[in-house]
């Protein structure tokens, strides 16, 4: 049940960058993925390159990618080149992309609700706060955390529940790099990605 529910959010993690409030954020995000989605499902469901590119061009511009992956890596990252970062920030978003676009089909904005805003707009960082009904009528808490930029608001990480998908990623990840290494990391990341496209 949560990983249905964690695959239904990548398609509205966030929105355009230029909104002012958080919410605007993820508001806008769901009504244009609702609107990409309308009457396009099952083409999207039958092409996963057009389904990809599709959620491409919503996320890219408006999750921070960078900060997400750094996150991710943890303390790896303090020791990586900057070739390694980068490589590891193109893998990273590509397979995130790749492991939510199923779920993405299943998004209905009418079963989403977000919650009045209670953060303070003059912290770096804050939640979105939404609730999530799925088919049998439970509800499910989805907080999106966002970061301030230069260009708005931009989301990082998402919670279910209070799981947080960038802890997921960071506990695979990490393991996958004690026993072999980033750069192993970095070419299965690629390979995936390549065999996908």
């Amino acid at each position: 049940m949560k990983q249905f529910v964690l695959i239904l959010i990548l398609g509205f993690m966030s929105s355009a960058a230029m909104a002012q409030e958080p919410n605007d954020v993820i508001q806008e995000t769901a009504d244009e993925l609702a609107a990409a989605l309308d009457g396009r499902k099952e083409e999207l469901a039958a092409d996963k390159v057009a389904l990809y590119s599709m959620i491409d061009g919503i996320l890219l511009p408006r999750f921070d990618r960078r900060y997400a992956a750094q996150l991710v890596l943890g303390r790896p990252w303090r020791d990586a080149t900057a070739e390694q970062r980068e490589r590891f920030i193109a893998g990273f978003y590509s397979s995130m992309l790749r492991r939510y676009a199923n779920g993405v089909l299943e998004f209905d904005q009418s079963k989403m609700e977000i919650l009045p805003f209670r953060g303070d707009l003059e912290k770096k960082r804050t939640t979105v706060k939404t609730i999530v009904r799925l088919n049998d009528g439970t509800k499910v808490p989805v907080n999106y955390e966002m970061v301030k930029r230069d260009s708005g608001w931009m989301m990082f990480d998402v919670k279910i529940e209070g799981i947080s998908y960038i802890r997921n990623f960071k506990t695979e990840i990490n393991a996958e790099i004690q026993a072999t290494s980033l750069d192993a990391v970095i070419e299965r990341l690629e390979m995936e990605a390549q065999a996908a496209a």
